[in-house]
């Protein structure tokens, strides 16, 4: 008589708990667990942020929008403006942005009250957008002719915040993907840049020359201006080209790389399709728990950066 033996159940858990996908899946709960519990401190003062890479591919406008959205999750007040023609930071935030809405291209050129664009994205409460156009693909062209050419969002944004009854604690600006009187726009209105760099080949490109462009703008429109932020986007930690890029700029650039790392993420890519941030699409994905940390490290930083600043007076 033959006895068919049953399989160990224990060892079959055991042997599953030892697998990369379980190792994985038991990180990702521990750090949703570890948010839940988080305290943080909202800025006294609004922080306004310029997120721009002239390389294009790095995620700019997808780091933009979820950033956004996730510090809007933690109960900050946000602002993005979109100075991007595509208009691909309003469409993830569900916003619309029609050739006949008010836009941005009416607050550079037509002198628009910021306020008067400004939409609120159905996502939170707290999140708030000022579209792009179409109309903004030919900004670039009318803007040269303009008084005051660079310094018309600066204008538009601090009598936004001088006039504005409860003031955003951030205000992201999503720029293109290249330095001209957009970009430069948003560099001399901002205080931060942050710049999302992809874990690929070529990723240091053209790095060395945008920060030339900002040492540029803070000699001759904003000597404020500095690289707060360095983000590293799309990671794949089972290559070993990813672990070099981000060896790389955080050996070269260790004040402003953050800890958090945002992964390669079907659910970061998907979300868009569908009008939304990761964080409203599927917030206990992968992706949506790195930016919501990403979120909570940069404002760590903010608050350090105040209290250092106050030490030094």
């Amino acid at each position: 008589m033959f006895h068919v033996k049953q399989p160990d159940q224990g060892a079959a858990t055991a042997s599953f708990e030892d697998t990369p996908l379980a190792r994985e899946l038991a990180d990702l709960s521990s750090r949703r667990r570890a948010l839940e519990k988080v305290q943080v401190s909202l800025p006294e003062r609004t922080r306004i942020v310029t997120v721009s890479n002239q390389k294009g591919g790095v995620g700019k406008t997808t780091t933009a929008v979820n950033l956004a959205a996730a510090l809007a999750s933690v109960g900050a007040r946000v602002l993005v403006i979109d100075l991007d023609p595509q208009g691909n930071a309003s469409t993830a935030l569900g916003v619309p942005h029609s050739a006949d809405i008010p836009s941005v291209y009416d607050v550079l050129i037509d002198e628009f009250p910021l306020e008067d664009v400004i939409q609120p994205s159905p996502e939170s409460q707290n999140l708030f957008c000022a579209p792009s156009t179409i109309h903004l693909a030919g900004a670039e062209i009318e803007l040269v002719s303009q008084v005051a050419r660079e310094h018309r969002l600066r204008g538009a944004l601090e009598g936004y915040l001088d006039t504005v009854a409860v003031p955003p604690h951030f205000v992201i600006i999503d720029c293109p993907p290249s330095l001209g009187l957009l970009t430069i726009n948003a560099f001399a209105a901002a205080d931060e840049v942050l710049i999302p760099i992809q874990c690929e080949y070529y990723a240091l490109e053209g790095l060395s020359q945008l920060l030339g462009s900002v040492r540029m703008i803070q000699k001759h429109l904003n000597p404020a201006l500095h690289v707060s932020t360095i983000l590293l986007t799309m990671y794949d930690g089972r290559t070993r080209l990813a672990q070099q890029v981000a060896e790389e700029v955080r050996t070269h650039f260790s004040d402003e790389v953050l800890e958090t790392v945002i992964p390669r993420s079907v659910r970061v890519s998907e979300a868009p399709s569908f009008g939304q941030t990761v964080i409203a699409y599927d917030g206990q994905s992968a992706g949506a728990v790195a930016y919501r940390e990403a979120a909570v490290e940069i404002m760590a930083r903010g608050v350090h950066a105040a209290a250092g600043k106050e030490g030094e007076a």
